[in-house]
Parts: structure tokens; C-alpha cells; sequence
């Protein structure tokens, strides 16, 4: 199936963004793309929760997932829409940093709600408090599809191995891994976090991803690493792109997957330990 890993440069209008989206998944499509995927917060990227409360939707009206719910039907495409910030009255004075997938009939097949917040102090001058902003999740999403079982997460996720490891034991073969990955910690940390998680569990994993300069508040910068990556079981790199906005492509073959897990079978090897004291 080809697949397609959507890069984009996202800010605080929403109508902006949605355009410069549709305009790289509709080029996605015209390439003959199946799967196609978009970053974290595709939707809206902005300074402060007062910008985000004004910009943002409640999912049930958001303009973003209905124009990729019409994408996905007209196309008959799969579209995961990496994740959108969206209002919800569950949620006591935050947002939702949701991941959706969407069928070729249009419908929601999975949410996804980011469980693991980014809250960080990478130096004296950036740091990120997401869980001031957005509720975390709690709750692991195995999404099944006609052509493979997704284990979904969000950016910051990628760091607790552990839930990759659920997913993986519970069937996935594909893991989404959407993101808008600070600079620094992309630098320093992106390729290798990604390929661990292939690795550690024979599946893929697609990581699109957000890239370069978002907006300065405060005189502080927010810059994501983009990196786009889709990465095989075995752990190679198909895809790396680079810093640009764009659309990059592979062709995603569940055989890899078996192959994989036939070869290296620590999805079934785990054995019980008592941890120390």
C-alpha cells in the first residue's frame, strides 16, 4: 500500500492551516497514496491557551476533520489526521490532543487521546508545560483496519516504550507516531527513539511531523525538527524528510512485519522478574 507522511509548518489559524494541508494530501492523493498521514496539532500551533481557546473547535464541528472526512470519502483514502486540538465538555478548562483516523467512507474509525504530556525543562531557556494546556488520555487505541492493526500514539508518547509494547502484544503491526517534536530533543534524540521502537516490536512505524518555525513568544522561538520518518520492523529508515514541507512516500507490506517478528520473537519471549527493592 503506498503510503504517505504529510510535513507541514502549522500556526495559530486554523483556516490556514487546513488549506496547506488539503493542499499536500490532495497532491498525496494525485500520487496514487492509499494511507495517508498528517503531524501532531495539524490543525492549530499557537503561544498561548487564550490564542487556542479562541482558534479552537469542538471535534463534532471542527473544519479541519470534516474537510479530510470529505478527502477521505471522495479519495477513497484512510487518513489519520495525526492528532487536532479540539475543545471538549469533558474536560474541565483544557483541550484534547486527539489523533483520528478516518476510513474511505468517511467515517472515524479511532481516537486517540495523548497520554503522555510534554512537560519539560530541555534548558534554561525552553522549556514546555503541554499538560497546562491539553488533558492527557488514558487510554491505549489498537485501531483495526482492512489492511493492518495500528497501535496510535502522539510525539511525546514515543519516549515510554511501554506502551508500544502493549500495543505490539495486543496486535499491532503499525504504529502511528505523529509529532511536533522540538528541535533540540529531535536533534539529539528523533532517529534513534523511532528506530527502537521498530525494532523492539517488529512493526512499522510512521512518525509524521511537524517542521521549522511556528511562532516567538516572549522572545523564545518555538521550532519543531520535522524528520518526517517511516522506519520498517527490521528498523531500516525508508523515509526521512528532511526539513522541507512536503509529502514523502513508501510502500508499506505487512509481510515485513511477520518476517520480522519470525526472526527476532521477543513479542513472546518476556519472562517475569521481580523488580528490585
Amino acid at each position: 500500500m503506498k503510503t504517505a507522511l504529510v510535513q507541514m509548518t502549522s500556526t495559530e489559524d486554523p483556516a490556514a492551516n487546513l488549506a496547506a494541508c488539503e493542499a499536500l494530501v490532495i497532491e498525496a492523493v494525485a500520487q496514487g497514496a492509499k494511507f495517508i498521514l498528517t503531524p501532531e496539532v495539524s490543525n492549530c500551533i499557537a503561544p498561548s491557551k487564550s490564542i487556542l481557546l479562541e482558534a479552537l473547535s469542538y471535534e463534532e464541528s471542527d473544519p479541519f476533520l470534516a474537510r479530510m472526512r470529505e478527502i477521505a470519502t471522495q479519495s477513497q483514502v484512510w487518513i489519520l489526521i495525526g492528532s487536532l486540538g479540539v475543545k471538549s465538555d469533558e474536560i474541565d478548562g483544557k483541550f484534547a490532543n486527539r489523533s483520528v483516523l478516518i476510513d474511505p467512507q468517511g467515517a472515524i474509525v479511532a481516537r486517540y487521546d495523548k497520554i503522555h504530556m510534554f512537560d519539560v525543562d530541555i534548558s534554561e531557556g525552553e522549556s514546555y508545560r503541554e499538560s497546562a494546556t491539553y488533558e492527557r488520555g488514558d487510554k491505549a487505541i489498537l485501531a483495526a483496519t482492512n489492511f493492518g492493526k495500528i497501535g496510535m500514539s502522539i510525539c511525546y508518547d514515543l519516549r515510554f516504550p511501554h506502551l508500544f509494547r502493549t500495543l505490539a502484544q495486543a496486535g499491532a503491526e503499525i504504529l502511528t507516531i505523529p509529532a511536533a517534536f522540538a528541535e533540540t530533543t529531535g536533534k539529539a534524540h528523533w532517529h534513534a527513539l523511532l528506530r527502537a521502537r521498530a525494532i523492539e516490536n517488529g512493526a512499522y512505524v510512521i512518525a509524521p511531523a511537524q517542521t521549522g518555525f511556528h511562532y516567538a513568544k516572549n522572545g523564545k522561538e518555538r521550532r519543531t525538527y520535522g524528520h518526517s520518518l517511516a522506519v520498517s520492523p527490521w528498523g531500516d529508515v525508508l523515509v526521512d524528510a528532511g526539513t522541507d514541507v512536503g509529502v514523502s512516500y513508501f510502500n508499506l507490506d505487512l509481510e515485513n512485519v511477520k518476517n520480522a517478528r519470525d526472526r527476532i520473537g521477543s513479542l513472546t519471549q518476556q519472562s517475569k522478574f521481580e523488580a528490585p527493592q
